[in-house]
Formats: structure tokens, sequence, C-alpha cells
């Protein structure tokens, strides 16, 4: 990829998807791209980029960029902390605060496993200490990882991690041994809702207020300047008194926002005096 062409591909993504191209992620970003080339059968990436950047191939590719750049690496219940940070110290404070009906946002989303664990810890709690309403919004720049999502169905294997009392309660087996999948229950997927949404746009078309915001490994692709609009925005559809997970290796930074630090990676949003 000579020069040129990577500088193109570096300014698209850095300003659509937000996430940072240094020249030492060239020989990464000509693996990744290299896929669509064999895909399409063309040789090289110059003419690849003219075609996806071209008035026909934007609208038949650009979506495939976008999968291919963007990592969707995710697992149920990924970094476990977080969970009983939730059920054991965060829903109760809710309660307390007189919530009955919780909205809850899984930022970059992915395939759908932060989301579903979300809701399978939130109706365990639910049925078992306090009655709650809730409804998980999931989002995602990638169509492609959002359909999986809204199917609800997982190999064996993706769902290894879920618990085995959890999967009996929550989860029907294929009738069809030989596919070796699981999918969550009607009363789950009916309860997570999936739809398509870039971070880096300038407003988010999101009318709730969110008590529970998991964006957990997202901000690591980000550039501070880029951090701190998007913090910023999600901060502004958070409910008074609600709460944001991050990643373990994320934090806050500079940002002059007025979160209290709750746990490793979890911060509060102040109540309204």
């Amino acid at each position: 990829m000579n020069p040129e062409t990577f500088e193109q591909f570096k300014e698209f993504i850095e300003t659509n998807l937000g996430i940072k191209i240094p020249p030492s992620k060239k020989i990464m970003l000509e693996s990744r791209l290299a896929k669509r080339l064999r895909a399409l059968k063309i040789s090289t990436y110059e003419e690849y980029c003219a075609y996806v950047f071209g008035e026909e191939g934007f609208e038949r590719e650009i979506q495939q960029l976008i999968d291919v750049v963007t990592t969707n690496e995710t697992d149920f219940f990924r970094e476990n902390h977080h969970f009983e940070v939730l059920t054991g110290q965060v829903l109760p404070e809710l309660v307390r605060a007189g919530a009955e009906e919780l909205n809850v946002w899984s930022v970059a989303a992915s395939t759908g496993q932060e989301a579903y664990t979300l809701a399978m810890v939130l109706e365990e709690y639910s049925r078992s200490v306090a009655s709650l309403k809730y409804r998980i919004l999931g989002t995602d720049i990638s169509e492609t990882v959002l359909r999986v999502a809204q199917t609800g169905i997982y190999t064996e294997h993706q769902a290894a991690k879920i618990p085995d009392a959890y999967k009996r309660k929550y989860c029907l087996r294929s009738k069809n041994p030989e596919q070796r999948t699981v999918r969550f229950k009607p009363e789950i997927r009916e309860k997570t809702l999936f739809r398509r949404l870039n971070l880096m746009d300038s407003a988010y078309q999101i009318r709730k207020k969110y008590q529970i915001v998991f964006c957990r490994n997202v901000f690591i692709y980000f550039d501070r300047g880029t951090q701190k609009k998007v913090l910023e925005r999600i901060y502004s559809h958070m409910a008074p008194g609600g709460y944001l997970f991050m990643g373990h290796s994320e934090n806050l930074g500079n940002v002059q926002l007025d979160f209290v630090p709750v746990s490793t990676a979890v911060y509060r949003k102040p109540p309204k005096e």
C-alpha cells in the first residue's frame, strides 16, 4: 500500500470511526483489507481504494470496510467483576432511590453477548431480589454484527461462559443436535433491542435517559479529543444518578465531567440536588 493510499484510508477511518491509525498500524490495516481484496478479486490496495471511495463502490462496500476495520471482540460475562458490582452495589442503590424501571445501554454491543449478559443478570435480580422492569439497548456501528445479535443465537462454544443455571433458565438448545447452538428465550430477547449507532455522530438519535451504561474497551481505540467528545455525548444521555461502566484498562483521563468513582472503572453521574 503506497503512502497516499494509506493516508486516504487513515483519514476516512479516523474521521468517521474515531479509530486511531498511526503509521505503526499500516501492516495491520493491510492485513485486514487483504480479506476484501481477495473477496472482490482486486489485486492492489490502490484499486480497492478507488473502488470503495467511488460512487458505486462506496454504497456497496463501505459496510464491509467498516466490518474489517473495527474490532468486535466480546464474550459473555466479560470482566465479570462489573456484573458483581452491578448486582451487589448498583442495583440495590437504584432500588433504594425508587427505581422501578431501568433503561440500560450496551455501547458498542458487537454480536450482543454483553447485552444478553445484562439481560440475564437483570432478569435474575428482578426474580429473586426486587421486581424491576428493564429495557436494554445495544448499539454498534456494524450492521453485520447487529444482525447476529438480533437473532439471539450462539454456538455452544460461544455460550460456554454462561453459567449452567442461567442456560437452563434463559436459553433453549437447538432441536437439531448437529447445530450445537443455543438461543435466548423470547422473554429475554423481547427486552433487548439492537440498532446501529456511530459514536462519531455529532448527536445520537436516542430519546431515553439511561441509568446504566456499559461502554467498555471502546475508548482505547480513540485519541483524547475523540474520547472527550464521545464521553460528553454519552453523559448527556445518562439519567441523573446513573452509572457508567468502562473497560478495566480505561479511565476518564482529563475529561471535565462530574462523574464520581464508584469501583474499578465504574463511575456515577451525580443525582439531581
